[in-house]
């Protein structure tokens, strides 16, 4: 089901207008961050007509940089891609809830919406944890919709950590 930033089912329905969702391409760059050996979480960013201008999935073991966050590396490459520091007409999927850092970033590239599959109750930064939307010092504040190909996000995950469990 998706829901909406305050948790309410979005069931509107509207002649003429479609919703299409991008998080199946951000899946599948979970799935190559997976290949790689990164923590299975990819993110893409869509402008307002519909074209993706960045896709990534995790790198911080590939790096060796603990920033290199899906979300961090996406907006960086659509920042380049665009000219600017702003995102204003663009969309973000990712794969699992945005960390504190990464929803940080969201708010000061003021990104139009976040859609993401997975909540992430140890490590959120949007619905869980510091909830970093919520606090009156933010600049921006986002359109946040979750739940969106859960289930699969959920899925690479668990397995994801599961395997890591196994060789320890």
């Amino acid at each position: 089901m998706i829901k909406s930033q305050f948790g309410k089912p979005l069931i509107e329905i509207r002649k003429n207008i479609m919703f299409r969702s991008y998080m199946d391409d951000a899946l599948e760059e979970a799935v190559k961050a997976l290949e790689r050996g990164e923590v299975p979480v990819g993110a893409v960013i869509v402008e307002t007509s519909g074209n993706i201008i960045a896709r990534a999935g995790n790198e911080t073991r590939e790096r060796m940089d603990p920033s290199a966050h899906a979300e961090v590396i996406a907006i960086r490459k659509a920042c380049n891609t665009l000219k600017t520091e702003r995102l204003v007409n663009c969309d973000i999927y990712v794969t699992l809830e945005p960390c504190t850092m990464c929803a940080g970033l969201i708010a000061n590239a003021r990104i139009r919406r976040i859609y993401f599959a997975a909540s992430d109750p140890k490590s959120g930064g949007v619905q869980q944890g510091a909830r970093v939307f919520d606090h009156k010092q933010t600049h921006h504040v986002p359109e946040i919709y979750s739940g969106i190909g859960e289930e699969k996000a959920v899925k690479l995950l668990r397995d994801f950590f599961a395997k890591k469990r196994l060789k320890v």
